[in-house]
């Protein structure tokens, strides 16, 4: 069982940018696939970005395209998800989430995950 430490969330403006971290603990982070979703008062946990073990792979939902860049860097045993040109609407918490089975884009296919970490986006 891994670890999972989030942070780097915050309040900022609409248009804006954040950078959340995610330090996972235990020497086989490269076996993880790595995730981050989020979960907004109310509404269910959603998928936001996934990355492969080796980092080659990436994928989005369609409200982060274009917008959040997912990355690893195994050298360190941390997840990033770059967020910018934020707006209200993603605000939530974000979590992130490994998997031993590849990407998915479904919270039951993540065994281990962090705390979570609050971003709120001012309008």
């Amino acid at each position: 069982q891994v670890q999972l430490v989030e942070s780097g969330g915050g309040l900022v403006q609409a248009g804006g940018s954040l950078r959340l971290s995610c330090a996972v603990s235990g020497r086989t982070f490269s076996s993880y696939a790595m995730a981050w979703f989020r979960q907004a008062p109310g509404k269910e946990r959603d998928f936001v970005a996934g990355i492969t073990r080796s980092g080659a792979g990436t994928s989005y939902s369609d409200s982060a395209k274009g917008r959040f860049t997912i990355s690893r860097d195994n050298a360190k045993n941390t997840v990033f998800l770059q967020m910018n040109n934020l707006v209200p609407a993603d605000t939530a918490v974000y979590y992130c989430a490994a998997s031993w089975t590849g990407v998915a884009r479904a919270p039951g296919g993540y065994a281990s995950w962090g705390q979570g970490t609050q971003v709120t986006v001012s309008s």
